[in-house]
C-alpha cells in the first residue's frame, strides 16, 4: 500500500486529456495529446540501494509511482485462486537459507538475507490427482463466501466519473497452476495427468467467470488484465497443442463476457518468448502483451509489424540497455519512436527495473522519455 503523502520529485507530464482518455485513445489508435506515462516498477533491492528512494523514504512500487508522478492506472478483481491459501511458515533454518512453505503450498529455499532471486522449490503439495481432489475441495470452492465481492465498495472506490483507466482482473488460466505444481511439475503433469491439469484450468476459468459476473454489470472497465508467466527464452513450458486445445477455449469464454460488457482490450503478463502461443492467445481474445521482455522474445517492433493493429504492446524498453548508460538509452528509445507514433504501444522498462541501473541514468531515461514522447 502506497503512502498518500508522497511529494513527487518531478512534475507530471503536461497534457490536455485525462489519464483515462489518453490511455483509451492511445490503445485504440486514436489521437492523443501525448504518450501515456507509466512504468512497471522496481526490484526490492532498488528501494534499499538507490539513494533516490532511500533518501525520500520510498519503499514500494506504489509509492514510486506517486514519487515519479506517473499517469495513473488501477485495477479490481475477485478472489480467483486458493481460498484459503496454504499458511506461510518457516519449515527449516539453514546456514545461508530458509526453507519456507508459501501460499501455494510449495516448499521453497530462499536466501536468509532476503535479496531478490527465484526460489529453489523443493516440493509441491499437489502432485497427483488425489492431491488435487483434496486441494480443490478445501481451497477452490466456488461457493466459498470469501469469493463474494462488495461490488458497491469497489464502485465507490472507482466511480464512473474517474479520470484514470480501470482494469478488471482475469486472473490466470495456467500460470498460477505452474506456481502450484512448479515448472517441472507442470511439464510432467501435462503428460502424466492431462485430465487433472485440464480440470485445474477449468476451475480457474470458473472462478474468474464468477468474479466477472459480479463485476461487469455494475462497473465500467477500460481494460482487462491477466497473468501467465509460462514462457522462458526458448518458448512456452507447455506444448502449443496443449495451450491451443485446453487454455485458449477458456480465454474465449472470458473474452465473450468482456466484449459483452464493452471491454475490448485485454493484456496478459507473460514473460519470455510468447511467439509460439501468441496466435492462440489472440484467437482467445487477448490483444495486448505486458510488459514484453525484449531479450526473452524480440524487439516490440517485430511483433507489431507482424500482427498490425490486432496487437498492442505495453513495455518493451530493454532493461539491458538502461544499464549501459545515456548513449545506449537514447539509441534504444529512438527505435521506439515510430511505435509510439503508430499508437497501440506504451513504452516502459520490460519488467521491474533492476538495481544495476544507476539512479542518475534512470532519471536521464525518464527525462528523455518525456522529451521524446511527452510533449503535447
Amino acid at each position: 500500500m502506497a503512502r498518500q503523502n508522497i511529494i513527487p520529485c518531478r512534475p507530471k507530464w503536461k497534457g490536455t486529456m485525462t489519464d483515462r482518455e489518453r490511455f483509451n485513445n492511445q490503445m485504440h489508435y486514436r489521437p492523443v495529446d501525448r504518450c501515456f506515462n507509466m512504468e512497471f516498477g522496481y526490484w526490492e533491492e532498488n528501494f534499499r540501494e538507490w539513494d533516490l528512494f532511500v533518501d525520500h523514504g520510498i519503499t514500494n512500487n506504489g509509492e514510486a509511482d506517486l514519487f515519479f508522478n506517473f499517469d495513473r492506472t488501477a485495477g479490481a478483481g475477485g478472489n480467483v485462486w486458493m481460498s484459503p491459501p496454504f499458511p506461510h511458515e518457516v519449515v527449516e533454518e539453514r546456514q545461508d537459507t530458509r526453507v519456507l512453505r508459501n501460499g501455494d503450498g510449495l516448499l521453497a529455499e530462499v536466501p536468509r538475507d532476503g535479496h531478490d532471486t527465484i526460489p529453489h522449490y523443493i516440493q509441491a503439495s499437489v502432485v497427483t490427482p488425489e492431491d488435487w481432489r483434496r486441494c480443490k475441495e478445501e481451497r477452490f470452492r466456488l461457493d466459498d463466501p470469501a469469493r463474494r465481492l462488495d461490488v458497491e465498495a469497489i464502485r465507490r472506490a472507482h466511480p464512473p466519473e474517474r479520470d484514470y483507466p480501470l482494469g478488471v482482473s482475469c486472473g490466470s488460466m495456467i500460470g498460477k497452476i505452474r506456481d502450484m505444481l512448479t515448472f517441472e511439475g507442470l511439464a510432467y503433469a501435462c503428460y502424466d495427468y492431462p485430465d487433472m491439469v485440464e480440470d485445474m484450468v477449468e476451475t480457474c476459468c470458473q472462478l474468474v467467470e464468477q468474479a466477472l459476473d459480479q463485476l461487469l454489470p455494475h462497473i465500467d472497465f477500460d481494460f482487462a488484465s491477466g497473468w501467465e508467466d509460462i514462457c522462458f527464452k526458448n518458448g512456452p513450458i507447455v506444448s502449443v497443442d496443449f495451450f491451443r486445445s485446453v487454455v485458449m477455449p477458456r480465454y474465449q469464454r472470458l473474452s465473450r463476457r468482456l466484449h459483452a460488457a464493452g471491454v475490448d482490450l485485454w493484456w496478459i503478463d507473460c514473460d519470455g518468448d510468447v511467439r509460439p502461443i501468441l496466435p492462440y492467445m489472440m484467437e482467445g481474445g487477448v490483444n495486448c502483451l505486458f510488459p514484453f521482455e525484449v531479450n526473452g522474445c524480440a524487439h516490440p517492433g517485430e511483433l507489431l509489424a507482424e500482427y498490425g493493429r490486432d496487437l498492442r504492446i505495453m513495455g518493451g524498453v530493454d532493461k539491458i540497455e538502461l544499464a549501459k548508460g545515456p548513449a545506449a538509452i537514447k539509441a534504444y528509445l529512438e527505435t521506439l519512436v515510430p511505435l509510439v507514433e503508430r499508437g497501440g504501444y506504451i513504452p516502459f522498462c520490460d519488467h521491474r527495473c533492476p538495481p544495476n541501473v544507476k539512479p542518475a541514468d534512470y532519471l536521464y531515461y525518464l527525462d528523455l522519455k518525456e522529451r521524446m514522447f511527452g510533449t503535447p
